[in-house]
């Protein structure tokens, strides 16, 4: 069974990947792959490196779009090579995978969607609107990597802070429509973070194709 696991930042895709590498799954983070490749843009002069987040900013910084363009290139490129891993032939013993994806896998592209529906299982990690509001207070605290794909705009006499607020909003809301419309199954966030619930309720849940 390959599994993708989608959802917005901060639903607990990197948790669940992990305990499903602990029980056996290879696991692909594509976060943890971006950042690979985009090492040298990362750099500082004194050697040390800035987050993605740090790196990429906030829609109304200089350079952004010109970030967010080459960010979205290298997921794809990431995605991409993650999917030709699954799809070669494995050899005797070879484990199932998990991609761990990131929240803007929903941009990738009508071609690379479909080839991640045709050789995954696609688990959306929906978020009720309390989590939704502590994903937001995160996201302000310490800014993460976000694609705004054209859905950041202030209106006249709106400061920066305040349209990022109202903006990222809409933005979860807008993301949520996708992840399931392109999901297989649908993990709720009371199912997951219950006591009972453990990595054979997951596979249990999820299923296969």
């Amino acid at each position: 069974m390959n599994l993708s696991l989608v959802g917005m930042s901060g639903s607990g895709k990197s948790h669940w990947s992990a305990k499903l590498a602990g029980f056996g799954f290879r696991r692909y983070c594509c976060d943890d792959l971006i950042s690979d490749k985009l090492g040298p843009e990362l750099r500082r002069p004194d050697g040390t490196f800035l987050s993605l987040g740090e790196w990429m900013g906030f829609p109304f910084d200089p350079g952004y779009l010109d970030k967010e363009a080459k960010y979205l290139a290298t997921e794809k490129e990431v995605v991409s090579e993650v999917l030709d891993l699954i799809e070669a032939p494995t050899g005797y013993g070879m484990s199932d995978a998990v991609v761990d994806t990131t929240g803007s896998v929903i941009y990738t592209g009508k071609e690379l969607i479909e080839r991640l529906r045709r050789l995954t299982t696609v688990v959306y990690f929906s978020s009720p609107p309390e989590a939704m509001e502590e994903m937001f207070r995160r996201y302000l605290e310490k800014p993460r990597p976000v694609l705004w794909h054209g859905r950041f705009g202030a209106v006249e006499g709106e400061s920066a802070h305040k349209a990022l607020g109202r903006g990222y909003r809409l933005l979860l809301e807008s993301r949520e429509l996708l992840y399931r419309e392109l999901a297989d199954v649908e993990v709720d966030y009371a199912t997951r973070r219950s006591g009972g619930f453990g990595i054979p309720e997951f596979l249990s849940l999820v299923g296969a194709k």
